[in-house]
């Protein structure tokens, strides 16, 4: 390794884009051939760059590389990481820039309408990520196609992995090589529901993962570790500092927030806690633009 080059502290592959936000009274919508909504609003994020923005946003320093393509939506992309200080490095994708329709209800719930355009064959080419990937402390994968090819890479490298699952249900095969393959294994309770506990103990059983998380929204989140009770640890959601505007990004301020912890070499307890915060914050404005500081951080933590 170059000592002399700048060192990462996360680099994270794959999940940029842009929100179509359209705020409605409540889900599901009622079926209509014209529903009346406020502004509709877009937002550049997405999974892969809210944690680039979050990351970034707690003094971290970012990498997001991803395929996004050379269009209009594209770039509102690299607008949004320029404006957050995210080294942004993006390989060109035929396939165009992915995108998401959001509905989001009054209280701040929403439901997204996902737009997975990249074509089954899109990779990234190893000299072009290679070389910052051997100067990263931590990767993060979002669980695009094209970033399950990582993955050797990244286990030769032996630079420590996260990724996040999502919603899901523990059953279908896209999530499952991402869950398997990671160190650190963030998920949404909603999906697999009452089964939470049981995919939670899978993941450790048959994978490599130390630590799996399970963020439950205002049921706070569930933490279970390779070497600790078989039981979940439950730690407490947050409330958030003003009144719920949107969930959307949530999670990914979840992960960014633990992420924050466990570069500072804080217990995964203290690392949930922090995302607790973190993610409570990014509910306080639209569109995932609530990016909490260090300093708010570490003033609002428990820890």
């Amino acid at each position: 390794m170059n000592q002399q080059q700048p060192r990462y502290d996360v680099l994270v592959f794959g999940g940029s884009g842009v929100d179509t936000v359209i705020r409605v009274d409540s889900l599901p919508v009622p079926l209509a051939d014209s529903v009346q909504v406020g502004p509709i609003e877009e937002w550049a994020g997405h999974t892969g760059g809210n944690v680039a923005l979050g990351t970034r946003a707690l003094g971290l320093k970012v990498a997001l590389l991803d395929c996004i393509g050379d269009d209009a939506i594209g770039a509102l992309v690299r607008e949004r990481m320029a404006e957050g200080d995210v080294e942004f490095a993006p390989v060109i994708s035929p396939a165009g820039t992915r995108r998401a329709v959001n509905l989001v209800d009054a209280t701040g719930r929403r439901m997204s309408f996902y737009d997975a355009r990249d074509p089954a064959d899109l990779r990234m080419p190893r000299e072009f990520y290679l070389p910052r990937l051997r100067r990263a402390r931590h990767a993060h994968v979002s669980i695009m196609n094209f970033t399950r090819f990582l993955y050797d890479d990244i286990e030769a490298l032996g630079v420590p992995v996260s990724t996040d699952v999502h919603d899901w249900d523990g059953l279908a095969d896209h999530h499952r090589e991402f869950a398997l393959r990671s160190d650190l294994v963030f998920l949404s309770a909603e999906g697999p529901g009452e089964r939470t506990p049981e995919v939670m103990r899978e993941i450790l059983r048959e994978g490599r993962a130390e630590t799996v998380v399970a963020t439950a929204g205002a049921n706070g989140s569930y933490v279970l570790t390779r070497d600790g009770d078989p039981t979940p640890r439950h730690i407490p959601a947050v409330a958030p500092p003003t009144p719920v505007v949107d969930s959307n990004g949530a999670g990914d301020a979840f992960v960014s927030g633990f992420l924050y912890g466990r570069l500072a070499g804080r217990d995964v307890l203290d690392c949930a806690r922090l995302g607790a915060v973190s993610g409570a914050h990014a509910c306080t404005a639209p569109g995932s633009t609530a990016l909490i500081t260090e300093d708010a951080l570490l003033a609002a933590s428990p820890v």
